[in-house]
């Protein structure tokens, strides 16, 4: 549960850029149909598999207030937290009106004005761009299956870890089927519309989060579920170093 630490809040500033390269955000988000069903405040918004397969985007949830499964998750964040793609904005909103630190980041205009509107704070980045405050976040957010983000969960969780603090705690929501584990080329599109452009995702289970996580220095704190979502709680590596320092 809620156990804030003494740490300096992060601020906004320059950062030195990763030493290796990293996966880009796809300016696929940035663009419709992403943006009108934000603004809209509702779907339908699909990712579109390369053979035709579609998962629906639960934008109506993402527009609402936070549900009970969300509150729970805020109600484990520690410190200040980084909610790492952001959308539009409920869980940084919710966390600001808690009078907590809060930062959300979105490579989407739209996501991020529609944050600043519901009185959130946020920032128009992807995860692997320089980001304020890195190394000094107590708690990171890859919610709503933002583990898929840039196509590569290895990459991803090590960037996680140079923006943590030592320790620093990491919730993510997987897939609710215990046997995902792939890596996709997708398009965002809706009806009547001309699909986006081609960018990775990467969809993870529970289990294939821990394989991973734990291969990389990451511990367990915990793992909980609800009727149709699927959560994870994890401590990151209390050293760093290696490719990749900020």
């Amino acid at each position: 549960m809620s156990g804030a630490r003494a740490t300096a809040t992060p601020r906004l500033g320059s950062q030195r850029a990763p030493g290796r390269p990293l996966p880009t955000a796809d300016p696929a988000w940035s663009a419709d149909p992403y943006a009108d069903a934000l603004r809209a405040g509702r779907g339908p918004l699909f990712l579109r598999r390369t053979d035709g397969w579609l998962l629906p985007l639960d934008v109506e949830r993402w527009c609402a207030e936070p549900d009970p499964a969300d509150l729970d998750v805020l109600g484990r964040c520690e410190g200040a937290v980084l909610d790492v793609g952001c959308g539009p904005g409920r869980l940084v909103a919710a966390l600001a009106a808690r009078g907590r630190r809060a930062l959300g980041i979105d490579v989407s205009e739209a996501a991020v004005a529609h944050t600043v509107r519901r009185g959130g704070r946020a920032l128009r980045a992807s995860v692997f761009d320089p980001l304020p405050g890195t190394g000094r976040w107590d708690t990171a957010l890859l919610m709503d299956g933002n583990i898929g983000i840039g196509g590569d969960p290895a990459a991803l969780l090590h960037r996680m870890a140079r923006l943590l603090t030592p320790d620093g705690l990491l919730l993510v929501e997987t897939v609710p089927y215990p046997d995902v584990d792939e890596r996709l080329t997708v398009q965002l599109t809706a009806p009547h519309t001309t699909p986006g452009t081609p960018f990775p995702w990467a969809r993870l289970s529970t289990p294939a989060l821990l394989s991973r996580a734990r291969a990389d220095g990451w511990r367990v704190a915990d793992r909980w579920s609800t009727d149709t979502r699927t959560f994870v709680a994890l401590r990151a590596p209390t050293t760093k170093g290696g490719p990749g320092s900020d």
